[in-house]
């Protein structure tokens, strides 16, 4: 195991934001800039593990409330990470609502940029958080995204993506996510250039 990092607790940047808002472009555009002083942790690793549900059973679950999230895992991981310590964390597979094994190691570093549809809405997640970022899109641009991006990635069809925004996404985006962008220190609203965003947090981390 790696030793704890000798500095001071690291700076916690956590980025939220509707499902295909953007958010993911702007950590990973932070993550290119803070090279290795930064390490990125993905709340999207951390959904529960179906694998003991009938795959009929997988298929109409809803992935988008909170309660979809292993949040007690994530918040140990993230105080750990805050600590010096590195992390095994998950590998969940979309495509079967599983975990699938090995676990990856993300290492503590001076930085470390979260990434999550429901960080903010969570106060106990809020809490560690040194710097709040949420990335705002309007839902047609969203909806274009995912269908794009869950056809090519989690062999899905259009008509399923539609149905599933429309059922729990949409709801639950109403309900959990855009009311949590009151606790953003930053908002980035689609259309924005992620360079220029990503700059902008950078000016706020002194």
């Amino acid at each position: 195991m790696t030793d704890p990092i000798p500095v001071g607790r690291p700076f916690l940047i956590g980025i939220s934001g509707g499902s295909c808002s953007g958010k993911t472009t702007l950590a990973k555009e932070l993550v290119d800039l803070l090279g290795a002083s930064v390490s990125l942790l993905m709340f999207d690793d951390y959904y529960h593990d179906l694998s003991a549900l009938e795959p009929s059973e997988r298929a109409i679950g809803n992935y988008d409330h909170p309660d979809a999230l292993d949040v007690d895992l994530f918040l140990q991981h993230l105080r750990s990470l805050a600590a010096g310590n590195p992390v095994e964390v998950p590998e969940y597979d979309f495509s079967t609502h599983t975990r699938r094994g090995p676990t990856h190691t993300v290492e503590p570093a001076s930085f470390v940029v979260i990434d999550g549809i429901l960080l903010l809405h969570l106060e106990q997640i809020r809490r560690e958080l040194a710097l709040t970022v949420f990335v705002d899109a309007p839902e047609n641009i969203r909806l274009a995204r995912r269908i794009e991006r869950d056809v090519r990635e989690r062999g899905r069809d259009p008509a399923g993506v539609r149905s599933q925004f429309a059922t729990t996404v949409k709801p639950m985006h109403d309900a959990f996510v855009l009311p949590s962008r009151r606790h953003a220190e930053l908002v980035f609203t689609h259309p924005f250039g992620v360079s220029e965003a990503a700059r902008k947090v950078l000016d706020r981390l002194g």
